[in-house]
């Protein structure tokens, strides 16, 4: 059964979204501006909304700049995604401290501007696949309840974010809702047309080469279906324990072949946990969401790959 939203923002509220540039981000200012709300995007690289957001740059690592922005607008929601979002693209010590400085900035100047909801963006990869010394999960599919067991500078620092929107969310009660998302490997439209995704390969690439995506559990989700379930969390948040953290991913693995047959043959180690993932089923569940939000993804691959590029879903 899906949570009741009692509180919904109202068309027009103001919502500050930061890392709005992204392949994320350019996704949610689209449905945040379609929904008839206020966008405001913060984000140090150029932005691309097309008039849906007003886009300031900033540095969020400074914490002057994070408060001048939070008191400049004093927006009613925030959606923070920025952050360095690609593993090893520069040091450990670097990518720990810019993301973790980025979450603590942007959720203490949001509760001192008076942010009614804040949703930080965490990461699937805290749970620990890719340790260089081996990882099984402990059980599929993977839920918001599986061990976390992080092993570099960026999975370590999402896990960070996420605690500090639990603390924030401890203590200011009532009066800021917190919560944090991990979006599995986001797919922005253009990807689905051949651009090359955040690991440098393809969708079909990676689709005819499943070693790529083994580490990962060929997890992903569509930007416009996580955008998505981003804006339902936002209307629901009222309604909601502080501090939830959710999985987004798309229903099906980014895989032609059952998990349960793949597993086995690629990653030996989890063949006895991969069984009970039948058909198309894939290894990160969305149920959480889908219970407590009413949300479900509603695009594949196989939708956004099989049918001419001018008939996809908007």
């Amino acid at each position: 059964m899906s949570n009741a939203v009692d509180n919904p923002l109202n068309p027009g509220a103001r919502i500050l979204v930061t890392g709005n540039a992204g392949r994320l981000g350019r996704s949610v200012v689209t449905a945040l501006a379609d929904a008839g709300h206020e966008v405001i995007g913060i984000d140090m690289a150029p932005g691309q909304s097309d008039g849906l957001a007003a886009e300031i740059p900033a540095d969020l690592t400074d914490t002057g700049e994070a408060y001048e922005v939070m008191s400049r607008f004093r927006p009613q929601a925030v959606i923070h995604l920025a952050a360095i979002a690609t593993p090893f693209s520069r040091t450990d010590a670097f990518i720990y401290r810019t993301n973790t400085q980025l979450a603590f900035n942007v959720c203490q100047s949001a509760v001192q501007a008076g942010a009614e909801r804040v949703v930080v963006a965490g990461s699937p990869t805290v749970i620990g696949y890719g340790a260089p010394h081996g990882w099984v999960p402990s059980y599929l599919p993977l839920d918001e309840d599986h061990p976390l067991l992080p092993w570099n500078g960026y999975n370590l620092s999402k896990l960070a974010a996420e605690q500090t929107m639990k603390a924030f969310a401890t203590a200011a009660g009532d009066r800021t809702k917190f919560a944090a998302v991990r979006p599995c490997f986001v797919v922005s439209p253009e990807e689905w047309e051949g651009a090359p995704t955040q690991s440098g390969h393809t969708i079909v690439e990676r689709l005819d080469r499943p070693e790529l995506g083994v580490t990962s559990l060929f997890n992903y989700i569509d930007a416009r279906d996580a955008a998505d379930m981003l804006r339902v969390l936002l209307d629901a948040l009222p309604g909601l324990p502080n501090g939830e953290v959710f999985f987004a991913g798309a229903s099906d693995a980014l895989a032609r072949e059952p998990l349960a047959e793949l597993l086995p043959r690629l990653m030996p180690a989890a063949a006895h946990v991969a069984a009970g993932l039948t058909g198309t089923s894939p290894a990160f569940s969305s149920a959480k969401a889908e219970a407590l939000l009413g949300w479900r993804p509603k695009r594949s691959w196989r939708t956004e790959l099989a049918i001419e590029p001018g008939a996809r879903s908007s």
